[in-house]
Parts: structure tokens; sequence; C-alpha cells
């Protein structure tokens, strides 16, 4: 049998499981004959880096990435990195690291390492993710919003590989668990929920401002993620007196949730570090729960052949029409419609398709090495 082909994934950490989980994917589902995949972190803490050691690969635990200041020592703190990569002998670096570091990409080269990232969010506010674009071998876009945005006059690098989710994990009925819709509502309640790590450009007031102005008391706000920062701290603060809402924190396993919701709102912002393709709404379209989402990058995508639920992002009373429409379906038309969902994302967003494509782009680049 040949050498099998060493892969190293870097990711910052499993803080938040959205990259984590694209990670986790790629490490437990890449074929093992052809491929021996390795991780590498900065920080070995975080809910989801427990599922991650379960996973039957090497994890390193090491700064794959330097501060560029001081500039006077920032050559020896690549040269480390570059030590690092070399002295394990990985065939191809796959970078999930969410900024543009230059650092990373440029250890690689100087170890004559192929070197792949991920452009997993919109965004591209200085010179050097042009820079570290130059310096990669290979780059993924996740939409196709970047594709014309920021890779046009580099297309001969760059494809775009959406993101995916295993819909055998994420179907309806896919757990069984405690917690039903008693444990925060009445049976009869409409659930709204949203699932996201709560920062302000997702846009959490803005769905429960539409749901204020609905004005009624059958429709609830379930909002699940990490709401001890300034901003779920904040939104806690101020909609503290409408009992309406509950946030329900962060949570390792959301398909419980899933299974509560009516409908699933995206409301994101169209500013600031926007999404690339949110992996949240895939997972609520996936177990048959119907999907509303602003039109921004991404979000746009994944809803692409359901316009219809698509809305202005911001757009209070836009986004307040579409959840009555929704809560006024029957219920066939709602359920037809949550199928249609999931056949899409198997269609386009499956983790079979998701695997190949990464598969033959690391073949065809170990081999021109």
């Amino acid at each position: 049998m040949s050498k099998k082909i060493r892969v190293l994934y870097t990711i910052s950490n499993f803080d938040t499981s959205g990259s984590g989980k694209s990670v986790y994917d790629l490490v437990k589902h890449i074929d093992r004959d052809v491929f021996e995949p390795e991780i590498c972190c900065t920080r070995d803490d975080g809910l989801f880096f427990k599922e991650v050691e379960k996973l039957d690969a090497k994890i390193h635990i090491f700064p794959f990435k330097t501060n560029y200041r001081p500039w006077l020592s920032f050559p020896f703190r690549v040269l480390k990195i570059k030590r690092f990569f070399k002295a394990q002998q990985f065939d191809l670096i796959h970078s999930w690291n969410w900024s543009s570091d230059i650092s990373e990409p440029l250890a690689a080269r100087l170890a004559g390492i192929p070197y792949i990232y991920t452009k997993k969010a919109m965004g591209w506010g200085n010179k050097y993710w042009t820079w570290k674009s130059k310096l990669s071998t290979k780059i993924i876009a996740v939409n196709r919003d970047m594709m014309v945005q920021y890779f046009a006059d580099m297309m001969d690098k760059v494809v775009r590989f959406p993101l995916a989710i295993d819909t055998e994990v994420y179907k309806p009925s896919a757990i069984v668990s405690d917690i039903s819709k008693t444990t925060y509502f009445k049976t009869d309640d409409f659930v709204i929920l949203s699932i996201a790590n709560l920062v302000a450009v997702k846009g959490i007031e803005v769905l429960i401002e539409a749901v204020e102005q609905l004005n009624d008391d059958h429709i609830k706000v379930l909002i699940v993620g990490n709401d001890t920062n300034d901003y779920g701290r904040h939104l806690k603060e101020h909609y503290k007196a409408n009992n309406n809402i509950v946030f329900a924190g962060k949570q390792l396993e959301v398909r419980p949730f899933l299974e509560l919701a009516d409908v699933f709102v995206i409301p994101t912002k169209d500013e600031g570090r926007r999404e690339g393709i949110p992996n949240a709404p895939l997972e609520a379209m996936a177990s048959e729960c119907v999907v509303l989402g602003s039109n921004v990058s991404g979000v746009k995508d994944i809803l692409n052949a359901f316009p219809e639920c698509l809305f202005k992002a911001s757009d209070v009373k836009e986004l307040a029409e579409k959840i009555k429409e929704v809560k006024q379906m029957s219920q066939n038309d709602r359920s037809n419609l949550a199928s249609r969902m999931r056949q899409q994302v198997i269609k386009e967003f499956s983790i079979e398709t998701f695997l190949k494509n990464h598969e033959t782009l690391y073949l065809s680049i170990v081999k021109q090495e």
C-alpha cells in the first residue's frame, strides 16, 4: 500500500462548533485508506473539543500562528512554526483559521508544504487577506458572493465548496431527549427558534422586535447560544420583561431544540463579519424545520430554492409578515415545505459531496507536488 497522505487541519479552538463541525466531519469521514488526518489547535478547551478527542486522529496543541508585532522577532516566530510543520512531515495543511493571519501560510510556504485555507465569513478588511491568498496553494470559498467580491482576479486558485451537514445526524426525530415543548412553553404555542453564537451581527433583536410587533402571546422565541457576552447580556436585560422570550444559553447538543421549533429564523444583519455558510439553518432544514432568513451572503445560498423564505436584512416589518405567513399555513403545507427543505440540503449540502470535493482537491494538489 502506498504512503497515506498526511493532512493537517488547523483551527484556533473548538469553543463554538460552527467551523469545528466541518473539521470534525472531514476528520471523521475522510477516506482513511488514502488520508491520515491530524488536527492542530491552540487550546484544548471548549465544549466541542471533548467530541473531537473521541475521533481516531492525532491532536496537536501548538500555536500555529503568531502576532506580527514586535516585527523584529516575527521572522523567528514564523520559523518556529515552520520547524513544527516540517518536523511532522505533513503533506498538506488545510487551515480553518478565521482570520487574515499570514504567519501560518508563510510558515507552510517556508516548509515547502502545500497550504489551503477555507474562507468562511464575509469580510476583506485589510491587505493581509490578499497576502494570505497569494501565499496559499488553493482557496476554498463557501458561497457565491465570495467568488465575485474577493477572488475575481484569482479564479485559478479558488474553488467553491459549500459547507455541509450530515443528514443522518440531523434528521427528524434524530434524538431522544427529556426536553419537550412543555419544558419552556405550552403545547399549543408557536415556537420560533434561533441558534447562534450571540454577537451583534446576528440581529437577534430584529427577530424579537418582529415578534413583539405581531403582539401574539402564542408566539414564543427560543434563543440558543452563548448569552454571557456583552451582546447576550444586553439582550437579556433589554427584553427581560417579555415573558415570550426564552434564552436557553449555549448548548452542545442542539437537536432536541430543533424538535421544539415550528420555524427557525436566522436574522443576520448586512454588516460587519457576515455569514459564510451558517450551519444552524442547514441543521434546521435537514431536521425538517421551516427556515426564514435574511437576504444576505451565505443565507441566500442556503435558501436559493426558497426565495419566499427570505426577507430584507434588518427589516422588522417584513420578517413579522413572513412569520405570520408560516404560522397561518396549514400543518400539511408547513410539513411539505419543511420536507422540501430537507431534500434541498441532501441535494446541495450533503456530507458525501463535501467529502468528495475535498478529497479530490487534496489528491490533485499532492499529485502536482
